[in-house]
C-alpha cells in the first residue's frame, strides 16, 4: 500500500541545497509553462477582438499547453523531476516518492511561478489579464469537479506509467512527450466545460491576477483527488514494491 510509505521528511531538508535547487527548477518550469499556455489564450483573444470561444481556439490552447508542458517537464526533469503541477507533486507524495517537506517547497515554487508568469503576461501585453478558469454556464460545479478528477487521474496515471514505474526502461525517455500529449488531449475533451485545468497552480496564477475566485475549489480539490487516486491505483496494481522502498525524486 503506497500510503505506508508516506514520509514527512527531516527538519533540515527544506534548507538543503538540492531541495532548494529543485524548488527553483519547479519555479522556472512553471513560469515557462504558464507563460506559454496562458499567453496563447491571450493572443487568441487579441487576434479575435475578444470574440467568443471557437473550436480553433480550443485546438490552439491544447497545442500550446501540450508543447509548453513537454518543454517544462524536460528542463526540470534532471533537477526536480519536472512535476510542474501541485497535483503531480501530491501524487508523488501519496506514492511515497517525495517527502511532505519537499512537496511543500515544490508547491510554493509552483504557485509563485504561475503568479509571476501571469504578472509578466499582464505587463508584456499592455494590461491584458489572463482569464481565470471558470465553469461553463451549462455545467455545474459538481460536473466540473468530476471532470477534473478524471482528467487529472489520466495525467498522473501517465506520469506513473512513463516516469515513476521502475520497470519503465527506455520508456522514460518519452515521458515528457506522453505527459504533454495527455494534457493536450484532456484540454480538447474538457476545455469547453471548465477550461480543463488539471493543475491547481495553473488556475491559481490567473485567479490572483484577475482576482476571480468563482468555484476555485473545483480546480484544487478535483486535481488533488484525481492525482491521489492515480498514485494509489497504479502503485497497488503495477508497481508492487516493498512497504519501505522509496523511489528517488529524480525518477520523474
Amino acid at each position: 500500500m503506497p500510503l505506508n510509505r508516506i514520509a514527512i521528511g527531516e527538519p533540515g531538508e527544506a534548507s538543503q541545497p538540492d531541495a532548494l535547487k529543485a524548488a527553483v527548477a519547479e519555479f522556472f518550469s512553471m513560469l515557462i509553462f504558464v507563460f506559454a499556455g496562458e499567453g496563447s489564450g491571450m493572443a487568441f483573444s487579441k487576434l479575435t477582438g475578444d470574440g467568443p470561444a471557437t473550436p480553433s481556439g480550443l485546438v490552439a490552447a491544447a497545442l500550446a499547453h501540450a508543447f509548453a508542458l513537454i518543454v517544462a517537464v524536460s528542463v526540470g526533469a534532471n533537477i526536480s523531476g519536472g512535476h510542474v503541477n501541485p497535483a503531480v507533486t501530491f501524487g508523488a507524495f501519496v506514492g511515497g516518492n517525495v517527502t511532505l517537506l519537499r512537496a511543500i517547497l515544490y508547491w510554493i515554487a509552483q504557485l509563485l511561478g504561475s503568479v509571476v508568469a501571469c504578472i509578466l503576461l499582464k505587463f508584456a501585453t499592455g494590461g491584458m489579464k489572463t482569464a481565470a478558469f471558470a465553469v461553463s454556464a451549462d455545467v455545474t460545479p459538481m460536473n466540473a469537479f468530476v471532470l477534473e478528477i478524471v482528467m487529472t487521474f489520466g495525467l498522473v496515471y501517465t506520469v506513473y506509467a512513463t516516469a515513476v514505474d521502475p520497470k519503465k526502461g527506455n520508456l522514460g525517455v518519452i515521458a515528457p512527450i506522453a505527459i504533454g500529449f495527455i494534457v493536450g488531449a484532456n484540454i480538447l475533451a474538457g476545455g469547453a466545460f471548465d477550461g480543463a485545468s488539471m493543475n491547481p497552480a495553473v488556475s491559481f496564477g490567473p485567479a490572483v491576477v484577475s482576482w476571480t475566485w468563482d468555484h476555485h475549489w473545483v480546480f484544487w480539490l478535483g486535481p488533488m483527488i484525481g492525482a491521489a487516486l492515480a498514485a494509489i491505483v497504479y502503485d497497488m496494481c503495477f508497481i508492487c514494491r516493498g512497504t519501505h522502498e522509496q523511489l528517488p525524486t529524480t525518477d520523474y
